[in-house]
């Protein structure tokens, strides 16, 4: 079983305020306070500093806060693992990043479970940063993420190279082109990920290696959905840097056109993350096939 006073804990990080915590656990106020005094004591640490009236964790308490996540997430995982081996079932949570859930990611995973009976997959989508520490909490089983992370206790496995590319209408006049410049690209409407996109900090990067930046350009929109960016660039408004693996549905079908720029090469890795104790390694084996497959069949 796990402590009490760890769900106490994260109630009251959860919700910044002792009073608030205790109406969501159904206690009393000083149950609270004497929880938190008692894993102090118990630790021989300060959790939490009140500043400005706030609550902030200290050094120590970030720590505390991160393993009992990890405790709890543990916890949890355990029984339902034991529920799903009674019934039968194998439950998979995923973690994606926005771009590997619009390429063809998402579809693989739903081939795959579709004929994996008794296979139940939960996809999540957030930021490189958020996937890795929930892997590292144990709230996912996999992240499929682009580029690397570096942590012994992370497993990586290559799943594709992807690059990012200029995506512009089929009406654009640089569709006729097979490659276009820096200097041209200058002169588009563009339509930019969010800051936090790593698509966008991969463009930002190689723009800065060219002593360039976001300054430089005609930036005229932010979009975080890349379904809402390529029905943009569809409707002439602008053009985009994507990666060139969520275009091809469109590609394919000849709704949209994709182009390289001269002199800005950016190419990452697709990999899956997991845990050097994730036991289901035939369900990699089967994604990275069925993955195959379809990358295979948006080719032809």
């Amino acid at each position: 079983m796990i402590d009490p006073k760890l769900y106490t804990l994260l109630a009251v990080v959860e919700y910044n305020s002792y009073t608030r915590a205790a109406e969501h656990l159904s206690l009393t106020q000083p149950a609270v306070t004497q929880h938190i005094k008692q894993l102090e004591k118990d630790l021989d640490i300060r959790i939490f500093n009140r500043v400005r009236n706030k609550i902030k964790p200290t050094n120590e308490g970030y720590i505390v806060i991160q393993y009992a996540r990890r405790m709890i997430s543990l916890y949890e995982s355990m029984k339902q693992d034991i529920e799903d081996e009674q019934r039968h079932v194998r439950r998979l949570t995923v973690g994606m990043t926005h771009t590997a859930e619009s390429n063809a990611v998402a579809e693989v995973l739903g081939k795959f479970s579709t004929k994996s009976p008794g296979t139940n997959i939960t996809i999540i989508t957030d930021s490189i940063n958020n996937l890795y520490k929930k892997l590292k909490n144990y709230e996912l089983d996999l992240a499929v993420v682009e580029g690397r992370i570096e942590d012994k206790s992370i497993h990586s496995l290559l799943l594709d190279t992807d690059s990012l590319v200029l995506v512009v209408s089929n009406n654009n006049p640089l569709a006729k082109r097979s490659m276009v410049t820096i200097n041209e690209l200058k002169q588009q409407p563009l339509i930019l990920r969010s800051p936090s996109s790593g698509t966008r900090n991969l463009f930002t990067a190689k723009l800065e290696s060219h002593n360039l930046s976001l300054n430089d350009f005609n930036v005229i929109m932010e979009v975080d959905n890349i379904a809402t960016i390529k029905d943009l660039i569809r409707r002439d408004i602008g053009v985009s840097i994507l990666s060139r693996s969520v275009c091809l549905d469109e590609l394919k079908k000849g709704k949209i056109t994709v182009l390289p720029i001269e002199n800005l090469s950016m190419i990452r890795e697709v990999n899956i993350l997991y845990h050097d104790d994730f036991k289901h390694v035939d369900i990699l084996r089967n994604i990275m096939k069925e993955y195959r497959k379809v990358k295979r069949f948006y080719a032809s």
